[in-house]
């Protein structure tokens, strides 16, 4: 009798798991175009057009590849402050420096991650290494903004920077997929970066025909942007370079899959909406005008430091 109960609770727990388990729905399928800033040429699938953000994630900028050398070196980015969210950086290609005003310098690899917390106030600057200008190679990365909530605006600024090897990875049963998780959780495994808001950000590698799952908040806004290589998520909607390279999802359903169909870069990111005002002007994300004034006195007034 007893062990009859067990088996039925257990069919009934498996069952309810699978009636549990949801795909979420497409909400926007967005190209990527291209956008000059300054002498930069980039991708700016996020703001777009009819896209404001993908709360908490304001801004995505996907740079390169470049061909850089002692002849072409746009992405040159000298001292400038930010206030009020967290700038990302995920390496792809090349290496670069990063220096700011709280000390730090460091050397950024393909396959790093510098994740910057503006709190109060900070000033950096990214470039490629003299040494890798003089060499010449390629350069492609990911910028993103993240944004934080009006209790953590003012937090003390910090800095984290993950070099790959220290970086959790998962494989798909074929071995043809590696999902790097960088930030958040994912089936037995959690990010190394301490995160003020609740947030995925992932990258996946996928040879052609490789296959995951990717489990997500039901709650959680999410994407996938696609740096190269073409894929189909969900079964239904194909993601392919020069064409739709972003994804973003209604909030209805725990899962998304995809495939490759060549050899193929992903970046899947989710966080729990913060829902605040967002008021933004140049290098500051706050709530009010009121506050991006202050922000430009401090950093006028020297109060977000100094990098020379």
């Amino acid at each position: 009798m007893c062990f009859f109960i067990k088996i039925f609770s257990k069919e009934n727990k498996l069952k309810a798991k699978e009636i549990m388990k949801t795909y979420k729905t497409i909400q926007h399928k967005v190209t990527s175009p291209l956008v000059n800033m300054g002498p930069i040429r980039l991708r700016q699938p996020l703001p777009t057009q009819g896209i404001e953000n993908v709360d908490p994630f304001l801004l995505l900028h996907h740079y390169g590849p470049y061909a850089i050398s002692e002849f072409n070196n746009p992405f040159d980015l000298g001292p400038h402050p930010h206030r009020g969210f967290e700038p990302i950086t995920l390496l792809f290609k090349g290496e670069q420096l990063h220096r700011d005003s709280l000390g730090n310098e460091m050397l950024v690899k393909a396959g790093d991650v510098q994740w910057t917390t503006a709190g109060r106030g900070i000033i950096h600057a990214e470039a490629p290494t003299k040494e890798f200008v003089k060499k010449g190679g390629d350069l492609e990365g990911i910028q993103l903004w993240l944004n934080l909530p009006a209790k953590d605006k003012m937090i003390t600024p910090n800095y984290q920077h993950l070099e790959a090897e220290q970086i959790p990875k998962l494989f798909s049963n074929d071995k043809k997929v590696q999902l790097n998780v960088i930030a958040g959780n994912q089936q037995n495994e959690s990010g190394l970066i301490k995160t003020q808001t609740e947030v995925n950000v992932f990258t996946a590698n996928a040879q052609k025909n490789g296959m995951m799952e990717i489990e997500i908040p039901e709650t959680h806004q999410s994407l996938f942007y696609l740096l190269d290589g073409e894929v189909l998520v969900n079964n239904s909607e194909v993601l392919k370079k020069g064409d739709n390279q972003m994804i973003t999802f209604n909030q209805d359903g725990n899962f998304i899959n995809f495939e490759a169909k060549e050899n193929s870069t992903l970046l899947i990111l989710s966080g729990e909406p913060i829902k605040e005002k967002v008021s933004q002007y140049g290098p500051y994300v706050m709530n009010t005008q009121t506050e991006i004034l202050e922000a430009m006195r401090d950093y006028q007034a020297g109060k977000m430091g100094y990098l020379y």
